[in-house]
């Protein structure tokens, strides 16, 4: 297939972990001191972010201190202040020195109910609050398997590059993470064939809602059990510009091992 990776000039590589309901905070600032060190230590130029549970949130910001790993979180509520319940909106993520957020996970999709209407809501009150939305998009293995996948993942993507048709200063901000519902946390890992079949399916959809230069600047990454022993397969395929980890972010060998499966950036 042919390729439209200009890696090493367009996109810096990403990885993020994603944490969801483990940890308490004495486990995440050591968790965040391993990942520090570790970090801090290897000559690369990649970006990597660690999205704890809300409550160790702080206590891992002030961990990571000047480190060059940043900070994310697992969801966001789409109004600035009010009587909203159980919820926590992206200024009060800010001031606990958040900078990214990961938005339309498929359990949220899924065990929450969350539809694309508010998933677009999300995104934009996101980016009004100074936080980069990681927008997670996937299909069933159902819809796998009936060959609907680029049709799941154009309906999930397209409300959100429509909503920002007229904001190119947050084009090149959008991140994007495909991850196939029926790889996440169960070992299955998508070929690499079909993993490159969608991120260039997807890229292709950035240059039509967006433009050439924002769909060659746009990170797309995968998520899906990603492991040390696969991620450099993974990572090296031409549209793939990164990771969004699951369990093997939990494990700070197991996670350094992922970033350094990384290839080499000029």
């Amino acid at each position: 297939m042919e390729s439209s990776r200009t890696f090493s000039r367009r996109r810096r590589p990403l990885i993020v972990g994603n944490w969801k309901m483990n940890g308490l905070i004495e486990s995440a600032v050591d968790m965040g001191e391993a990942l520090r060190q570790g970090f801090d230590e290897r000559n690369t130029s990649c970006e990597v972010v660690v999205c704890p549970p809300f409550t160790a949130l702080h206590a891992l910001h002030q961990q990571l201190g000047e480190s060059s790993v940043k900070l994310g979180a697992q969801n966001v509520f789409c109004e600035e202040f009010g009587p909203y319940t159980g919820e926590i909106c992206g200024i009060m993520l800010r001031n606990v020195g958040c900078r990214y957020v990961i938005l339309g996970h498929s359990e949220r999709r899924t065990l929450f109910g969350e539809n694309h209407s508010l998933i677009v809501r999300k995104t934009m009150s996101s980016f009004r609050d100074g936080l980069q939305p990681i927008v997670c998009i996937g299909e069933s293995l159902e819809q796998r398997e009936k060959g609907e996948t680029l049709v799941v993942l154009q309906e999930q993507l397209l409300p959100v590059l429509k909503a920002l048709a007229d904001q190119r200063e947050r084009w090149v901000q959008l991140v994007v993470a495909y991850e196939p519902v029926w790889a996440i946390g169960t070992g299955k890992v998508a070929s690499t064939d079909q993993i490159q079949e969608v991120h260039y399916y997807l890229r292709g959809l950035l240059k039509e809602h967006f433009d050439e230069d924002a769909s060659q600047r746009v990170r797309i990454l995968y998520g899906g059990s990603v492991k040390p022993d696969n991620a450099a397969a993974i990572f090296a395929l031409p549209d793939v510009d990164g990771g969004l980890i699951g369990s093997a972010s939990l494990q700070s060998k197991e996670f350094l091992a992922i970033i350094d499966a990384l290839p080499a950036v000029d």
